[in-house]
């Protein structure tokens, strides 16, 4: 099943979105990826302790100088405990998990479902007006591309086509007429 949603993008272009993927935390890394990190930075402190400078626990750890300096400076600062994780960046979405099912439940049913009967594309505009329908919650074009970033939604651009065009009769020009067109295969052939 293949869910459009359309709405203005940056500089005025328009954007289509498809389910198509999940993204961790709204795009950042996922919980076993900063457990990763955050191990990478516990080594760092480990190093510190032993006295090792911050070029060197760099050039160790395969890091940037700037970031063991930065690790070194909260380290000095705060401990082991300083360089722990502080969780997922970005503001908390203003829906809870249950809105975000519905949601995803009502994009699903189709703007039709909810009285835009013109087209069945939704756009940024409507999503939002949808999210304050249902939740009384006011989001910006941004903040709804952001939530459907969030939501695992991303932007693509539509495929055109006139309405009027005839695929067996493209089918057809190019096995008759395109072989004329651009000439024989032996004439293609170095001489």
């Amino acid at each position: 099943m293949t869910l459009r949603l359309k709405g203005w993008g940056d500089g005025g272009r328009w954007r289509c979105y498809i389910l198509v993927m999940r993204y961790a935390d709204g795009g950042g890394l996922t919980a076993a990826g900063r457990a990763k990190r955050e191990a990478v930075r516990f080594e760092a402190a480990e190093m510190f302790g032993q006295g090792l400078r911050p070029p060197e626990v760099a050039r160790r750890l395969r890091v940037s100088r700037k970031a063991a300096y930065a690790w070194h400076a909260a380290w000095r600062g705060g401990g082991k405990s300083a360089l722990a994780s502080k969780g997922a960046d970005g503001f908390p979405c203003r829906l809870d998990h249950v809105q975000a099912e519905r949601l995803q439940a009502e994009l699903e049913a189709g703007p039709a479902a909810h009285g835009w009967t013109e087209d069945q594309r939704w756009t940024l505009a409507r999503v939002a007006e949808l999210i304050h329908r249902l939740f009384r919650h006011r989001y910006t074009p941004r903040g709804v591309s952001y939530l459907l970033h969030r939501l695992g939604w991303s932007p693509q651009v539509p495929a055109h086509r006139a309405v009027e065009r005839d695929e067996q009769a493209v089918a057809a020009w190019r096995t008759e007429q395109w072989s004329r067109v651009r000439g024989r295969p032996s004439s293609w052939a170095r001489g």
